[in-house]
């Protein structure tokens, strides 16, 4: 990716926080590179270099500012609003698709072999798919060190690295001391919350409307899978290695999350997902100037600045609630999918367990690993495979096998309807349908509109939601229709989308836009 020097400068000369994620800075002089925002002097044009990602500026040898921490940055938005192999590639590596199946693994993913894979990831930013993963491990363990009381070598194999000396080496490398020193500077805070619960901050680039983003979750929770209340959205979570739970309090300038995982293993893939779920990597600045250019929508921007796209935490989860909400109302879908969440059988309800789940010694991030026990201390006995709830009452939204396996009763629908879901829960589990962030956009709409019963607004609104995808117009959706009317636009289908072209290619935001206009 290339960086003008200039234009870059002058961010870090102003301390524009907007770009913060968008590149990095290395200052020579000092072996350190910073977030744009960096509150620090501004460095000497001679002593700077510009990196597109934390991982290539560690590459050069250079340590993360331990003030304005660079590794806590948001994302950079090119990699949800690309579509390419490389935004692909960058999304699946911050869901930990890495640490659990290697580099092979995610070549197989998006279908390139590992060394094309290499070249396209050093090309765009500077750094191999290793050295991004690592740079996300050396991060886990950061927060595993500063807000958690595990011993430091749990930290190590939780973060995902293959031996206590590796992740030595990459704490020194990264934050220029040692893991026990970056646990002393955090003092003798206890832990909040007991074993396996984790606080830390989500930031994001302002502006936020975070009561547009919580309504639309509200209005579509399900009961024993999420709530809102008093500001906070809570969730059930699936995650690779066990169950989570998870509380997200959208305030100025993050978002506060506790996490609270049955495997300390899931902490990437859980801050990823919640990441996506809240559109937190997002540039809404852009999003909104270009809006706003339009007269129609320029009042409804300036008054809620910051609208977010709510995505999804699991794609298929928001494929079945796609197609049972087809022509029917929010509140019907609701009720429906609790009839069929009923019937699937009933789980536990174990404390968090960070050692419920026994490190396979297959795994591609390093050699074989002892379970934590109950305390989450290493040399528990371990047990592989249970899947249940974290203590609190909220489960993560079964998968596809399950769903495959209930009864005609559970569904409460149509026929045509229920095998329309079971079709594509058959495609989903078989591989055949990838709803994963890194899926294939172009290809996943192709294949979803060959299965039977869903067509282009079902399509469309997955792709919008749970690919991510930043330019879907859903022209023949009943809400887009009446607040396009609302605003004095076009309403029927086919002039809205010519209309839309100049909204390009920020069309999902109009059409969270035109639903809260109706």
């Amino acid at each position: 990716m290339e960086l003008d020097f200039e234009r870059c400068y002058r961010a870090v000369d102003s301390r524009d926080q907007r770009f913060d994620g968008w590149f990095y800075t290395g200052v020579t002089s000092t072996g350190i590179y910073c977030r744009p925002s960096c509150p620090a002097m501004t460095p000497k044009r001679p002593n700077v270099r510009f990196f597109p990602s934390a991982a290539a500026a560690q590459g050069a040898g250079l340590r993360a500012c331990r003030r304005c921490r660079p590794d806590a940055a948001p994302g950079s938005p090119l990699w949800d609003v690309r579509a390419d192999v490389v935004g692909r590639a960058m999304r699946l590596i911050a869901d930990g698709v890495v640490d659990r199946d290697g580099v092979p693994g995610l070549a197989a993913r998006l279908g390139y072999t590992e060394r094309h894979l290499h070249r396209m990831l050093r090309a765009e930013l500077g750094a191999g798919p290793l050295a991004l993963a690592r740079a996300q491990r050396a991060q886990t363990a950061r927060t595993l060190i500063e807000t958690t009381g595990l011993g430091l070598a749990e930290v190590a194999f939780a973060a995902g690295f293959g031996s206590v000396r590796q992740f030595n080496e990459t704490v020194r490398e990264v934050y220029g001391t040692v893991p026990s020193q970056l646990r002393a500077t955090r003092g003798s805070q206890p832990t909040p919350g007991g074993p396996g619960t984790i606080t830390l901050r989500l930031a994001y680039r302002p502006p936020l409307h975070a009561a547009a983003l919580l309504e639309f979750l509200a209005d579509r929770a399900l009961p024993g899978v999420e709530e809102v209340r008093d500001g906070t959205y809570r969730r059930g979570l699936r995650l690779p290695h066990g169950p989570a739970e998870v509380a997200l309090t959208p305030t100025t300038g993050y978002v506060a999350a506790t996490l609270r995982l049955a495997d300390l293993r899931d902490l990437a893939p859980a801050v990823a997902r919640c990441r996506r779920l809240f559109d937190l990597d997002a540039d809404p600045e852009a999003a909104d100037q270009t809006l706003a250019a339009d007269p129609a929508l320029a009042r409804a921007v300036a008054a809620e600045p910051g609208i977010r796209l709510p995505r999804a935490v699991d794609g298929f989860e928001v494929a079945l609630r796609a197609v049972i909400g087809q022509q029917i109302s929010l509140r019907a879908a609701t009720t429906t999918l609790t009839t069929l969440l009923s019937h699937l059988p009933t789980r536990g309800h174990p404390t968090v367990d960070p050692g419920d789940q026994e490190v396979p010694v297959t795994e591609s991030a390093g050699p074989s690993r002892k379970p934590l026990d109950h305390q989450g201390r290493a040399g528990g006995t371990g047990r592989a495979g249970e899947v249940g709830q974290v203590s609190g009452g909220l489960r993560g939204f079964p998968g596809a096998e399950e769903v495959l396996g209930l009864p005609d009763a559970a569904f409460g629908m149509p026929v045509a309807r229920r095998e329309t879901i079971r079709a594509l829960a058959r495609a989903v589990a078989a591989g055949e349908v990838d709803l994963d962030p890194g899926g294939d956009r172009a290809e996943t709409v192709r294949r979803l509109t060959a299965l039977p019963g869903i067509g282009p607004w079902t399509a469309g609104y997955l792709a919008m939601r749970a690919l991510g995808d930043p330019d879907v117009l859903l022209p023949t959706d009943l809400a887009v229709r009446r607040g396009a009317a609302a605003l004095g636009l076009p309403d029927s289908p086919t002039t809205l989308d010519t209309y839309a072209d100049r909204w390009r290619p920020w069309r999902s935001y109009a059409v969270i836009r035109l639903w809260r206009a109706a």
